[in-house]
């Protein structure tokens, strides 16, 4: 640990000694399966892949931790967590990747005025230098890991904070348009030349997906090939199994602009259900259900891999 964080933390137990106080408690192969998975929980891309969803999915990946104990340093909620490593647990499960210490998150994202602008899912920074951060609620709630002897918890607001900070997309506006950030990277429009970029674009119109993504995962899966056909029988440009295919109503698979379509469609639906394009994308190549059963990407060889090769090509353009 550096000498500024050090630093962080001593002022951060000094003025947590200042609130005791009480305070309410309170892989292609897997793509038929993936597709009933996605189907269940997927209503239309473009009403519900926004920046509200994403606040409320921030929301409801905090409050899985309610009632893990405050440990200083505490990174691991099998162990126990401090105030910025809950926030930093809870962004990292949803594809976001937050600094370590609580004066560093508060300068992530960017700035809300006051919390008559915040949205749920929104950092609250609190102290000048900041010692502790927290997750906003709504209703002048919020979810925080407090101090020593007391429990991440949701509770009111206790004191005004000097800080709010927006990581997610506004409320209101499209998590994966043409110029949002997704999992920390910004998708939009594919590079002039790109193989098929017409396709690419009509279908992150139609689906809320950006064209960017769709392009990188046809490079991951095909390299741009409509005809190529994988050992498991994935085929075409999106690598689509038969079965998936058949549900997303595409006849013709080796058709790009049908291949296209469908992927699309499969992509925008894991995206809203999972609040993260590195989650979405261990969906689309593990299934969702490898993806709820590790609570993230799921330690295959394969799916790390592909994540990470999809979200570079991403970073690249």
């Amino acid at each position: 640990m550096s000498v500024s964080d050090v630093t962080s933390r001593i002022s951060q137990i000094q003025a947590q000694l200042a609130l005791l106080k009480p305070a309410s408690s309170t892989s292609s192969t897997a793509f038929s399966s993936a597709l009933t998975d996605a189907a269940a929980t997927t209503t239309t891309a473009a009403a519900t892949a926004t920046g509200t969803a994403k606040g409320d999915a921030v929301v409801a990946d905090a409050r899985k931790y309610i009632g893990v104990p405050y440990v200083w340093g505490g990174t691991d909620p099998e162990k126990g967590l401090d105030c910025s490593g809950l926030v930093q647990k809870v962004y990292s499960d949803l594809g976001y990747d937050l600094p370590r210490v609580s004066y560093q998150q508060a300068e992530a994202g960017r700035p809300v005025d006051s919390l008559a602008d915040a949205q749920p899912g929104d950092i609250l920074a609190f102290g000048s230098p900041v010692h502790h951060v927290a997750i906003y609620v709504g209703e002048n709630q919020m979810i925080e890991a407090p101090r020593p002897g007391l429990d991440v918890r949701l509770g009111p607001i206790y004191e005004t904070p000097t800080a709010i900070r927006r990581v997610v997309p506004d409320a209101g506006t499209s998590a994966v348009g043409s110029a949002a950030s997704v999992g920390g990277v910004t998708t939009g429009r594919v590079a002039a030349g790109t193989p098929y970029a017409s396709l690419f674009e009509s279908a992150a119109a139609k689906y809320g997906v950006g064209a960017d993504l769709l392009s990188a995962v046809a490079k991951q899966e095909s390299g741009y090939n409509p005809r190529v056909t994988s050992p498991a029988g994935a085929q075409g440009l999106m690598q689509l199994m038969p079965g998936t295919a058949q549900g997303l109503g595409v006849t013709n698979a080796y058709d790009p602009a049908q291949a296209v379509d469908g992927a699309a469609r499969l992509l925008s639906s894991l995206l809203d259900r999972f609040g993260s394009t590195p989650l979405a994308l261990a969906a689309y190549n593990a299934g969702p259900g490898a993806v709820l059963r590790y609570d993230g990407i799921p330690p295959y060889a394969e799916t790390q891999n592909y994540v990470r090769s999809v979200m570079s090509t991403l970073e690249a353009a």
